[in-house]
């Protein structure tokens, strides 16, 4: 499973889901589901996503079993 840091880092910034989607051309709806894991962001909205959140994409998106092989 995808997992992310998108609504920790959105909220460090201070953006709501709407001012997110707005910067990166996508729906409320769709940062929504983002943030729940219940959508996997296409690999240019992924580089949209960590340029708005000033971050990169390894450091804002990870695989669960990655998770598991870090402890």
């Amino acid at each position: 499973m995808l997992k992310n840091r998108v609504k920790e880092l959105r909220a460090r910034y201070g953006f709501t889901q709407s001012d997110l989607g707005k910067q990166v051309n996508v729906t409320r709806q769709t940062i929504a589901f983002i943030e729940k894991g219940e959508f996997s962001p296409s690999i240019t909205l992924s580089l949209k996503l960590a340029k708005a959140l000033q971050t990169n994409v390894n450091d804002l998106f990870w695989l669960e079993e990655d998770e598991e092989h870090e402890k």
